[in-house]
C-alpha cells in the first residue's frame, strides 16, 4: 500500500491551485475504471445520491458514484461544461476538492464531541452551480482507492495520467449524453504536472479519431507553475532561507491564519505495513483537535465524517473481510 501524505502537506499543496473551470468526481477504486487487473471492484454500477450523512435535506444536484463522484450541473446539466477536478499533493484525497473548496457541500464549523456526526451545510459558491464536476482521485492509493496488486501502486506521473485517460474515455462512453458538452481539465498545486500531458493526450486522440470524440476545451490557468523559485545559486537559497524563517510562525498556504498542529497521524509509510488492524487503529486513535478557528479544524471534522459508517455505506466505500481497507487521512 502507498504512503499517504499528512495533513498539514495536503493542506500546503492543495492551497496553490493551478486550475481551469472544471469539476471533479470522486472514486473509491480508481484503478477499476483504469486498469484491468488492478482493480478495486471489476465492472462498477453507479450509485445515484440525493443526499448525504450529516447534511439536511438533499444534495442540490444529482451525485453519482461508481469508482468516482460525479456531481451534476445545477444549472442545465445538458449544456453546462463538464470539469474533471485533480486534487494538489501526492496521493492526497479529493475529498479536499469535494467537501473544502469547489464543491457543492461544506462542513459546519462548531465544537465537535467526538461522538456525533459533523454537519454538512450547502457550498454557496459552489462550481456545481454552473458545471457538472468530476472528482477523481489519482493515483492510485489516494483517498480510498486501492489495488488488488501490490505493483498497481508502483505508478509515476506518466503512467497515473494515461490511467486517468483511459478512465475518461470509459466515462465518456458510459455517459453519452455528455460527450456535446465543454470538457475542461484542471486541479491543485501539483496536478498542473498531470493536466497538460492528460490535454494533450485527448488532444491526440480526437486528432486520430479516437472514440468518443470529447469536446475537449482549452486549459485555463493562472500564474502558478511559472513562478516556482529556483534556489540553485547561493544568493537564492540565501533569500529563500530568510524568507521561510521569517515567514515560519504564519502558515503559507492562507497568511492571514496562524499555524496551526497538522490534523492526521503524520506521515504513514503504508506500503510496510502488513496487516490490516494498523488501519483500524488509526480509527481508534483520531487526529488531535486543533483550534476551532484554524484553518485546518474542517479537516478535523472531515476525519469523522468520512469514516462514519453511515458515510462509508452512503459512499459505497469498499469493505474486505467487513474491515475497511483505507481510512481517510485528511
Amino acid at each position: 500500500m502507498p504512503p499517504r501524505r499528512p495533513a498539514a502537506q495536503c493542506v500546503r499543496y492543495m492551497a496553490a491551485f493551478w486550475f481551469i473551470i472544471l469539476l471533479v468526481s470522486f472514486f473509491s477504486g480508481f484503478a477499476a475504471a483504469t486498469t484491468g487487473e488492478t482493480t478495486s471492484t471489476s465492472n462498477p454500477k453507479p450509485t445515484y445520491i440525493t443526499s448525504l450523512p450529516g447534511l439536511d435535506g438533499a444534495l442540490p444536484s444529482l451525485l453519482e458514484t461508481g469508482v468516482y463522484y460525479f456531481v451534476e450541473s445545477e444549472g442545465d446539466p445538458g449544456r453546462d461544461p463538464v470539469v474533471l477536478w485533480l486534487t494538489g499533493g501526492h496521493r492526497c484525497s479529493v475529498l479536499s476538492g469535494l467537501v473544502f473548496e469547489i464543491g457543492p457541500v461544506e462542513l459546519v464549523r462548531e465544537p465537535y464531541d467526538g461522538i456525533s456526526l459533523p454537519r454538512l451545510r450547502r457550498n454557496p459558491n459552489s462550481w456545481t452551480k454552473v458545471a457538472s464536476i468530476l472528482f477523481v482521485d489519482s493515483p492510485v492509493g489516494a483517498g480510498f482507492s486501492f489495488s488488488r496488486d501490490p505493483n498497481g501502486y508502483h505508478v509515476g506521473d506518466v503512467s497515473a495520467s494515461l490511467q486517468l485517460v483511459q478512465f475518461l474515455y470509459k466515462w465518456f462512453s458510459a455517459h453519452e449524453d455528455y460527450l456535446p458538452n465543454p470538457f475542461y481539465l484542471g486541479g491543485g498545486s501539483y496536478a498542473a504536472k498531470l493536466v497538460p500531458f492528460i490535454t494533450q493526450k485527448i488532444s491526440e486522440g480526437i486528432e486520430a479519431g479516437v472514440r468518443p470524440i470529447i469536446n475537449l476545451k482549452t486549459i485555463m490557468d493562472n500564474c502558478h507553475g511559472k513562478g516556482y523559485s529556483n534556489p540553485r545559486t547561493f544568493i537564492c537559497a540565501k533569500a529563500m532561507s530568510k524568507f521561510n524563517e521569517l515567514f515560519d510562525e504564519i502558515s503559507a498556504p492562507h497568511i492571514l491564519h496562524n499555524k496551526c498542529i497538522a490534523v492526521s497521524p503524520g506521515p504513514s509509510d503504508v506500503s510496510r505495513r502488513k496487516i490490516l488492524n494498523e488501519e483500524v487503529d488509526l480509527l481508534q486513535n483520531p487526529p488531535p483537535r486543533p483550534p476551532i478557528e484554524c484553518i485546518e479544524y474542517p479537516h478535523y471534522l472531515l476525519y469523522f465524517w468520512v469514516n462514519n459508517n453511515a458515510t462509508r455505506e452512503t459512499l459505497g466505500i469498499k469493505k474486505i473481510s467487513n474491515v475497511v481497507f483505507f481510512i481517510f487521512l485528511s
